[in-house]
């Protein structure tokens, strides 16, 4: 019988080993606890899930959205159809005050003993104690000629404010300067 010779194995060298990343797509997972294990339904009474599973009775609480809801008075009539209405106010009426501007409003006689040196401005006249707030805006109107106390002063220079026409009217009669700001409006 021929005897086989065998080589002497030749053990490669290994290539040059890279540092594994510290994480990879391959070996990412969730927190621990993150993802509780899901409930398994009607696996047996050991599990707690069994008959109903997890559903109570039947019909209405069975269902999906089903129940009663929090204003259910046990069906009689609930405490928001109980509430009297309004005479003559629709339950269909638009909510429009949202959009509405509301200006402050002035009138023309309040600036009777104003300073000539001071801008006539929505800041200036709440500080003065004119108004209140500001609103969307400060308007003045012309009023009645009964509840001027004095005369206006000449002069008087207004930045971002409206005017009625009997406004504009009595305050350019004495001269005063409305700036570019200043837009004008029709009657209140």
């Amino acid at each position: 019988m021929a005897t086989k010779t065998t080589k002497p194995r030749t053990v490669r060298p290994k290539a040059a080993e890279q540092p594994k990343p510290s994480f990879s797509l391959a070996t990412l997972k969730p927190n621990p606890h993150s993802r509780p294990k899901r409930v398994r339904i009607g696996r047996g009474h050991g599990s707690g899930m069994v008959k109903t599973g997890g559903e109570g009775g039947k019909g209405q609480t069975v269902r999906s959205g089903g129940g009663k809801g929090p204003a259910f008075e046990g069906g009689q009539t609930p405490w928001s159809r109980r509430l009297p209405q309004r005479k003559g106010v629709s339950q269909k009426a638009r909510d429009i005050g949202h959009f509405r501007q509301t200006y402050a409003v002035l009138n023309v006689g309040d600036l009777a003993g104003w300073d000539t040196t001071l801008e006539v401005s929505p800041q200036s006249l709440k500080a003065k104690g004119k108004l209140r707030s500001l609103r969307d805006g400060v308007k003045i109107l012309g009023g009645s000629a009964k509840k001027t106390t004095g005369t206006l002063p000449a002069g008087l220079v207004f930045r971002d404010i409206l005017f009625s026409a009997s406004a504009r009217e009595a305050l350019a009669a004495v001269g005063a300067d409305f700036g570019d700001a200043a837009v004008s409006e029709t009657a209140h």
